[in-house]
């Protein structure tokens, strides 16, 4: 690896972790393209992974910062005031929000926990796999978009709702799906708005993220500096601003368009990867 494999991948990874187009797929691909990823020691490519998502987790916490204080001002102060009480409705919406984040993190938890042994195997880096993916979520974006009311905003979202599209960032743990493509299409199909379903989807992303990358840097089986030690930092840097530079344009983004671009995307890649493998220019 070098320094250019280290700022292309970092910005490939912070890009494509919040936009609705499968962080796997991408850096698996570049890593394949660039030879950088052996087939029989991948312990190596996860673990440089690993400390590279430190960078995206940077930034939705950075994006987001303003309102996890006040969400955090919010719980104390309705604790405080309230206690801890089934009567929901006396918690302000800042509360709310903060518990829907929380049971909505349920779903992948258990999902982890139980077949992250399946899950994180072989079919991570498998691109059959992920091509599959990259299609399926597709249709279900487009057919999102096509039935969706788009008339809801986070103050409506209930508890019912943050199951749900909690269940649907547990499917994200299959290689290819995105989680924000899964949580939004799913937030979608509950009537969110747009720009309501991508903030509840990186705000919902904080959490998993977190744990996910405390568990990964915990079970490292190989050195993350085997890439160089400045070519993980540059990457993990790298990481951070395009995550955060991402965050920022799709909010904007969906304010006022839809998400068929990206459906047509993955469609795009889904295409692109079959006849990559097909012309064996790339290997599973």
């Amino acid at each position: 690896m070098n320094t250019f494999h280290a700022v292309l991948l970092g910005i490939v990874q912070g890009l494509t972790e919040f936009l609705p187009i499968s962080s796997t797929a991408h850096v698996t691909l570049a890593g394949k393209l660039f030879g950088l990823i052996d087939a029989g020691a991948t312990e190596s490519w996860t673990s440089f992974l690993a400390v590279v998502q430190v960078g995206t987790l940077a930034a939705v916490i950075a994006y987001f910062a303003t309102d996890l204080l006040q969400m955090a001002r919010s719980i104390t102060g309705d604790l405080r005031k309230h206690g801890v009480t089934h009567h929901l409705t006396r918690y302000s919406l800042d509360t709310k929000l903060s518990i829907c984040i929380l049971v909505g993190t349920v779903p992948i938890g258990l999902a982890g926990m139980f077949f992250s042994e399946v899950l994180h195997g072989v079919l991570t880096k498998n691109l059959y796999v992920i091509t599959g993916s990259l299609v399926t979520l597709a249709i279900f974006l487009w057919v999102a978009e096509r039935a969706a009311r788009h008339t809801r905003d986070l103050s409506t979202l209930s508890y019912k709702d943050a199951v749900l599209i909690g269940a649907a960032q547990a499917l994200a743990l299959i290689p290819g799906s995105s989680r924000s493509g899964t949580t939004i299409t799913a937030a979608l199909f509950l009537g969110l708005t747009r720009h309501a379903a991508a903030r509840f989807s990186f705000l919902l992303s904080i959490p998993a993220v977190l744990a996910s990358g405390l568990h990964e840097l915990w079970s490292l089986t190989a050195d993350p500096f085997q890439f160089g030690a400045t070519n993980v930092i540059i990457a993990t840097l790298c990481s951070a601003l395009s995550g955060y530079a991402a965050i920022a344009w799709l909010l904007k983004f969906l304010m006022s368009r839809t998400t068929m671009v990206f459906v047509w995307y993955r469609l795009g890649l889904g295409i692109l990867l079959v006849l990559l493998l097909i012309g064996g220019v790339i290997q599973p």
